[in-house]
């Protein structure tokens, strides 16, 4: 009689090219599936190298090391005698095409007993795996272990049941082979709306084929990338029988026994709720995950931000905070003869809130030398558009000192509405590491802000930071819509142009709604044709600016490839 069939889902973080730390990693959480009885531990897609390993697939020390781990990783697998260890990882090949594989491979027992290639290599958004991987043939692969004929699958095989996108769909290769249940790994990156895709996506697959499934994804943050977890079993008549939990990781063993997932002691699982994280909550979660991740494997402990007294900092400051630990957050503040009292008092007022240390660090002076100085050289006076940039550039060259005298990371505080049209200055407030909320639109800032607050159950970000008015404030009562229209109005055409399609939901519903309600008049349409030379026009600065945290379906980076010498006539 066979033991009780156990199945464990180790949903880990793994960092790209650390492999004897991923190693230690999936080390611990076998040695964990092991003493639960397991018969099977599953890790996520590419869990050796860590997602996306990128150019780093070209070094060949890079790839002996990569064998080098997977030779110890098949010694370790003697300590956990009859479990098996699925396992993401590049194996070579010696054929035409692509010298690399994307590759499964089930060792047990210092033996590899399976090894599957990615058949369906995404390249598209920020996916660019044709670059590095040859796909696998068009065959299904299927391992009995402990009784249990398991099929498998590699993240993307499992997204085309449809058929939509490629001529080969695995999944119904698969199911061919009639499996008693389908393990499907992956580095599904996160985004906003992606954890109900999924579970939609994998519920009809599994009720399509009539196939018990378990899907392993990776946790934690890489560059831009961001990476939630969630992963899940199906139950073909019930859907999600089980999701762990997100944007940390977690090793679950589950039981599995007449076509049914079970805890790992046979009894029956608590229900799972079928809503997923609100829109603020999710953004929160995403961005602090991502820092952190960035930070650590950065090596940075501590950051540093210009501190306005404006809201992009504001939520900047905040989510820093949450994500580091006050201790490890400095604000400065940097005012000029422009800046209003008020910005300098609700800066002081929002980094006692946060418990944080804020520097003051005037520019008046700084300013007025090189005022000086450029009437003196150029014979004219330093006025207008360069003064106002020259404001932004001597903040952002002080912030840059701090960083380099003390060893901060720079967080940058542009939103997405204003990096889009150009809104910002570049080698001023575009100076930096990594921007946090570049992906927020203007009106999701002011949403986020009070999304804190209520979680907090106190004003964190002053209502007076939410309430007044937006402006650079470079200049004698400047507001923002003396450039721009209504944030409200921008971000609705922002997200037709820029998103389209990829919005989701009522979301995208609204946008084309409001849209459609510009297109009907001569001045709604003259404001969408400005507004598509504003993006078109700064992508020489995006190009230039520090990467962001990816939170909605595009964003910008290299989830969308522009060129800057084009012309934009359509």
């Amino acid at each position: 009689m066979n033991p009780p069939f156990r199945i464990t889902l180790a949903q880990l973080n793994p960092t790209v090219g650390d492999i004897a730390g991923n190693i230690t990693r999936m080390h611990e959480a076998a040695q964990r599936a092991y003493a639960e009885g397991a018969s099977l531990v599953v890790f996520p897609e590419l869990s050796l190298t860590g997602y996306y390993p990128g150019d780093l697939l070209d070094e060949a020390r890079f790839l002996d090391r990569v064998e080098q781990g997977l030779a110890e990783l098949l010694s370790l697998t003697r300590t956990t005698p009859g479990l098996h260890w699925v396992v993401g990882t590049p194996l070579r090949r010696e054929a035409p095409g692509k010298p690399l594989q994307n590759c499964l491979v089930v060792m047990a027992d210092g033996a590899i007993k399976l090894r599957y290639a990615k058949q369906l290599l995404p390249t598209y958004n920020i996916f660019d795996e044709r670059r590095h991987f040859e796909p696998g043939p068009d065959v299904a692969r299927v391992l009995r272990v402990g009784g249990m004929q398991v099929g498998f699958l590699i993240c993307e095989d499992g997204w085309n049941d449809t058929g939509k996108d490629y001529a080969v769909n695995p999944f119904e290769r698969l199911a061919d082979a009639v499996p008693d249940l389908v393990v499907t790994i992956n580095a599904s990156p996160s985004s906003l709306g992606k954890q109900a895709v999924r579970r939609q996506l994998f519920e009809a697959a599994s009720a399509r084929h009539q196939l018990p499934l378990v899907y392993v994804n990776q946790v934690g943050g890489q560059d831009q990338i961001i990476y939630d977890g969630f992963s899940f079993a199906v139950d073909p008549a019930a859907g999600v029988v089980f999701e762990a939990e997100g944007f940390d990781e977690a090793v679950h063993t589950l039981g599995f026994t007449d076509g049914r997932f079970t805890d790992a002691q046979g009894s029956e699982l608590p229900v799972v709720t079928n809503e997923p994280l609100p829109p603020m909550e999710f953004y929160r979660r995403q961005i602090v995950l991502g820092l952190r991740d960035y930070a650590r494997r950065c090596g940075f402990s501590k950051v540093v931000v210009g501190s306005s007294g404006g809201i992009d900092s504001a939520l900047t400051l905040a989510l820093a905070a949450e994500a580091l630990g006050p201790e490890n957050v400095v604000g400065i503040t940097m005012p000029s003869k422009f800046s209003s009292a008020g910005s300098v008092d609700d800066s002081v007022i929002l980094c006692r809130n946060l418990g944080l240390r804020l520097i003051e660090h005037p520019i008046r002076n700084l300013v007025a030398a090189y005022g000086e100085g450029f009437e003196t050289a150029f014979d004219a006076p330093l006025q207008g558009l360069t003064l106002e940039n020259l404001q932004a550039r001597v903040r952002g060259t002080i912030l840059m000192e701090y960083s380099n005298a003390f060893g901060h990371l720079l967080l940058t505080t542009g939103n997405k509405s204003e990096i889009s049209v150009g809104y910002c200055t570049l080698y001023g407030d575009t100076n930096g590491g990594l921007g946090l909320i570049g992906d927020l639109y203007k009106t999701e800032v002011f949403d986020l802000c009070r999304h804190l607050n209520a979680r907090a159950g106190r004003e964190l970000i002053p209502c007076a930071i939410i309430d007044k008015e937006p402006s650079a404030e470079l200049a004698p009562g400047q507001r923002d819509t003396d450039s721009l229209p209504p944030y409200p109005v921008l971000d609705a055409i922002l997200k037709q142009l820029i998103e389209g399609d990829r919005l989701g939901g009522e979301e995208r519903e609204t946008v084309v709604r409001e849209f459609a309600h510009h297109q009907a008049s001569v001045d709604g349409r003259a404001l969408i044709a400005r507004i598509k030379r504003m993006i078109a026009r700064n992508e020489y600065k995006r190009r230039q600016a520090p990467p962001i945290l990816r939170l909605r379906g595009r964003a910008f980076g290299s989830g969308r490839q522009m060129p800057i010498a084009a012309t934009y006539d359509f």
